[in-house]
């Protein structure tokens, strides 16, 4: 009886597998907007426009769903950036004495 080891091939010498690395995508996260009834309309497009680089007409439109359902999504991003949004929109609408919050939520 010959002794296998399967570490090693016919000649003796140690055969390496080559293993494939198991990636997969950082779970992604919606950043959103909450309606609120003193936070003018114009400041929350402003917001869109300058922190999430939207079009006029397409903050508009986010802008509208944020009054007309309560809530509107900003965009979706890795949780680093999606926190760093939440952070700066929030100390932004505090700095100009409006209540707008943002907060984000797993996609």
């Amino acid at each position: 009886m010959t002794d296998f080891d399967p570490l090693k091939d016919s000649d003796g010498d140690i055969a390496v597998k080559q293993a494939k690395p198991q990636l997969k995508r950082p779970p992604m996260y919606k950043v959103i907007l909450l309606n609120d009834d003193f936070t003018p309309m114009d400041f929350v497009v402003e917001i869109l426009t300058e922190f999430f680089h939207m079009s006029q007409e397409k903050a508009t439109q986010v802008m509208l769903q944020v009054h007309t359902k309560g809530v509107g999504v900003c965009g979706t991003y890795t949780k680093d950036v999606a926190e760093t949004k939440v952070h700066i929109v929030n100390e932004y609408s505090r700095e100009h004495h409006h209540p707008l919050m943002c907060a984000m939520e797993e996609a």
